[in-house]
């Protein structure tokens, strides 16, 4: 263990998912506060206490699913416990990536620490453990209809742990569970009564994957209203459609936000730019909707990521088990909170609304290439024909947005019924979140292409400059791809403006200039 790693404690209720995703990555180790182990106790007690008196619950003393009439004898309670793991790791395809896994693996325990699941202090613990240490589990990526809580990605979570199936970990790489167990003085888990269960119900490959689907939409979100305004100055597009007084007509958040962001980075008497200051951007009216819109199209999308928040914030807090153990009340009561509408319904709203970026940036990228919409040379390139410049570009954005379009269909309108007429209503969440992930990556490599064709336009407006946040953008680019005066190698170019987006490079360069612009114009609502 490393125990140089700052500690992120879980409670069960103050997870978020930029400290998930930090879990993610491995930055962190993880402990559980004293209030959570003390909660776990008491439920763990009860529960003993009802198998002790050998009272019906469900999941408890009874099998699973349409096997809920069927009463186990005492002697059978662990064997039940450890078929249900075996056979719902029933997952397929290949294994989710280590990052997910160390996400999945966290937000299982954060559950597990709010109290009602009944699992013991022993097996919590080992949890911890194995998370602490980097052993991860072999999780398939394809299987759950997150019905009863994604069931057969958290069985194969649990089986890792029961030492069986495959494990990963950074002195062994992938190995059989039990030796990577063994090669770390790690006793697998024995499970108890309702152990199982406890381990496998709740939507948290749903919730795991849609917070960092999320936290990217975000990250994508914020710095497509900086890509779109180098756009705009190549493009030589009026600010006019950015005044305050017409965003307050139409008072979204959304749409206010963006329109503030443009303000603080276009020209201005703080920023001002040679190029719109020019005859021709000058007299212009209007511009095209792919400009004059940016507000309200990348506001929506704001908006979307705001509410999906909410949904996901609340669910990585949730007790999705099934029964649940109320230790106060001195109950355990069956109910219905491992559904994955919610984080379902939430992921493909997310992906509905971020593919709007990759949309409209598409059209831009139109704007940009086509010679008689943006008045540049075709496909930003000299000696067209010799170079065809950007020419496959625009297509391969094509190509993602329209892939992306296909990905927008929502999962969650879907659903089979299952475990024999038992699961009759199911969300589909699995996919929701998947499907969102594949969205907001083909949207992070947009507007990749969008920023390289922009500042690539911005060469043919020399000695003209953009503002300064926009100038500080274009050397950003240029630190990492060089002007094109000829056809090379494109894919690399692509590859670097993206891991730029993706580490969030763009938005912080620009960030100071947006704050000192609202510092000065204490009127433009804040960014």
């Amino acid at each position: 263990m490393n125990t140089a790693k700052e500690y992120i404690t879980l409670d069960g209720y103050s997870l978020t998912t930029s400290a998930l995703l930090q879990l993610g990555k491995g930055e962190h180790l993880l402990k559980i506060s004293d209030d959570a182990l003390e909660r776990v106790r008491k439920s763990r007690d009860l529960l003993n206490d009802i198998v002790a008196k050998n009272q019906v619950a469900y999941g408890v003393t009874t099998g699973f699913g349409n096997f809920a009439r069927t009463i186990i004898p005492p002697n059978q309670l662990a064997e039940l416990q450890e078929n249900l793991i075996r056979s719902h790791s029933a997952g397929v395809g290949e294994s989710i990536t280590l990052e997910r896994i160390r996400m999945l693996l966290a937000l299982r325990i954060n559950v597990l620490a709010k109290g009602y699941s009944g699992i013991s202090l022993e097996n919590l613990k080992k949890y911890v453990n194995a998370f602490n240490n980097s052993l991860l589990p072999w999780v398939p990526e394809k299987g759950t209809v997150g019905a009863s809580g994604d069931l057969a990605p958290l069985s194969h979570l649990a089986l890792g742990m029961m030492g069986e199936g495959t494990m990963w970990s950074p002195r062994t790489g992938w190995a059989d569970a039990k030796d990577v167990l063994k090669t770390y003085n790690l006793q697998p888990i024995k499970l108890g009564p309702k152990e199982g269960l406890a381990l496998i119900n709740g939507a948290q490959f749903i919730t795991a994957l849609g917070s960092e689907a999320l936290e990217r939409a975000e990250a994508i979100t914020r710095q497509a209203d900086i890509v779109a305004a180098v756009s705009f100055e190549a493009l030589k597009g009026t600010t006019k459609a950015y005044d305050e007084d017409i965003h307050k007509a139409r008072p979204h958040l959304g749409q206010i936000k963006v329109a503030s962001r443009l303000r603080s980075i276009l020209h201005s008497d703080l920023y001002p730019s040679q190029i719109t200051e020019s005859e021709f951007a000058n007299n212009k009216v209007q511009d095209a909707y792919t400009l004059r819109c940016i507000p309200q199209v990348h506001g929506v999308v704001n908006d979307t990521n705001a509410f999906v928040r909410t949904v996901l914030a609340t669910e990585l807090n949730s007790a999705g088990d099934n029964p649940m153990v109320f230790a106060e009340r001195g109950e355990i009561l069956s109910g219905g909170n491992f559904h994955g509408e919610y984080p379902a319904k939430a992921n493909d709203y997310l992906a509905i609304g971020v593919h709007e970026l990759a949309n409209i940036s598409e059209r831009r990228i139109e704007r940009l290439v086509n010679k008689p919409l943006g008045n540049l040379p075709p496909f930003l390139t000299e000696n067209g024909g010799l170079n065809s410049g950007f020419m496959i570009a625009h297509c391969t954005a094509a190509a993602l947005v329209s892939e992306n379009k296909v990905l927008c269909h929502p999962a969650s309108v879907d659903s089979q019924t299952t475990s024999a007429g038992t699961e009759d209503h199911v969300s589909m969440g699995g996919f929701a979140a998947r499907k969102a992930l594949n969205v907001v990556e083909n949207v992070e490599y947009v507007l990749a292409i969008e920023l390289l064709c922009a500042c690539q336009g911005l060469e043919f407006l020399k000695p003209l400059k953009p503002t300064k946040p926009l100038e500080e953008v274009y050397k950003l680019v240029r630190s990492v791809a060089a002007p094109w005066d000829r056809d090379r190698y494109m894919a690399p170019d692509i590859d670097a403006v993206t891991k730029l987006l993706k580490e969030e490079k763009v938005w912080n360069t620009v960030k100071p200039y947006m704050d000192e612009y609202e510092s000065s114009h204490p009127q433009n609502t804040s960014a």
